[in-house]
């Protein structure tokens, strides 16, 4: 729906809580998080590890967090980790990885995030151009599930466990950015256990898709949540009465990882109508998820002038790397997604559109 008129496709980040959700939240019992003692969110920590089937996990304010601590239990300063080179450690993280833990991040080249043995090993080799001491050692791999920059692209859980196994032989731990890991789930029907199954940690998040408005989990083994507490520490993460958001996380638990289906639909049903619009170039044809990549240069616009066409009438979208990201989520229905294409057409046949738009370059 609408809010105060706007429809707004920046991120699956725009969700507010509902109503349901706003009611658990308020009612929940809370406790110190620091300590131990909260119980809604010892009950969250619980419910996710049993979910991922890992041994334990950790409540974290959000999942950029998540990321850090991971990569600073699983290396040590000047080790090298992989990842694709535009994932979201790499692209939209402000170097976090290189600041927090010193570790370098060599990138691996692919299509739309999903790479395979041939080109892990591509990357390795590069790291091996240096010999010891000379090269720092390849410590750990990072996978990220749905992608966001390759178009909310999904690793099938065959590709992660061919993956996986080649890694393990190679020496390398093996974390997974799971922030949009239950639309993965939805999308192939393969449960987050399996997905997870193939790597040493994973977390999720919950202000995405799930609409919660704080909160993400990570998961792993008991020694390394363990590590992973103390380093949440360091990182000024701890909280008290956290309890009040984890509640809003049990309830998308309960209730918000079905209807993300309804997403994934509409993500469909835009990129099928801006197909039919001339001039406009959708790279994500048939999305596998809620997020849809296009270009409108072809119009004859800029991106700043088409975003600024679409404001207009009251339609947000942003820009990433120089295309046009639209990401569907559970604020948005079926006609906010004809409405916004009655825009982009409007937008498409009007000459002298606005120069300048309200730019939002949200990564996330």
């Amino acid at each position: 729906m609408a809010y105060n008129g706007i429809i707004s496709l920046i991120s699956d980040t725009e969700t507010r809580p509902t109503q349901a959700m706003r009611r658990a939240m308020a009612g929940a019992e809370v406790g110190d998080e620091q300590k131990g003692e909260d119980p809604t969110v010892n009950q969250l920590q619980e419910r996710v590890a049993d979910l991922l089937g890992k041994e334990a996990a950790l409540w974290f304010p959000g999942g950029t967090m998540c990321n850090f601590v991971a990569i600073r239990v699983h290396t040590r300063p000047a080790d090298a980790i992989l990842a694709d080179g535009m994932a979201h450690i790499v692209r939209a993280e402000s170097a976090g990885a290189a600041f927090s833990s010193g570790v370098l991040i060599e990138p691996i080249a692919s299509e739309r995030g999903i790479f395979g043995p041939a080109q892990l090993d591509e990357a390795l080799a590069r790291i091996a151009t240096a010999p010891p001491p000379y090269g720092p050692p390849p410590r750990l791999l990072c996978v990220e599930q749905t992608h966001n920059f390759g178009g909310g692209a999904v690793w099938r859980s065959n590709e992660l466990a061919e993956l996986s196994a080649h890694a393990r032989a190679r020496g390398l731990a093996l974390h997974m950015d799971g922030a949009r890991l239950m639309n993965a789930v939805v999308a192939t029907g393969t449960s987050a256990r399996s997905f997870a199954a193939t790597v040493d940690s994973v977390w999720m998040d919950f202000t995405k898709g799930l609409g919660a408005p704080i909160g993400a989990v990570l998961a792993g083994s008991r020694s390394f949540i363990t590590e992973a507490r103390r380093q949440k520490h360091i990182f000024a993460g701890a909280m008290r009465q956290a309890g009040i958001a984890a509640a809003g996380c049990l309830h998308a638990l309960d209730h918000h990882i079905e209807r993300l289906a309804e997403d994934h639909e509409h993500a469909r049903r835009l990129a099928a109508g801006l197909q039919e619009i001339p001039g406009v170039r959708v790279r994500t044809a048939v999305p596998e998820t809620n997020m849809v990549f296009f270009d409108p240069s072809a119009l004859g616009l800029s991106s700043a002038t088409f975003l600024a066409g679409l404001a207009a009438h009251g339609v947000r979208m942003g820009e990433v790397r120089g295309e046009i990201r639209a990401v569907t989520h559970l604020d948005i229905t079926r006609a906010d997604i004809d409405t916004t294409l009655a825009a982009i057409r409007t937008v498409a046949s009007t000459p002298g559109a606005p120069e300048h738009a309200p730019a939002d370059h949200r990564p996330y």
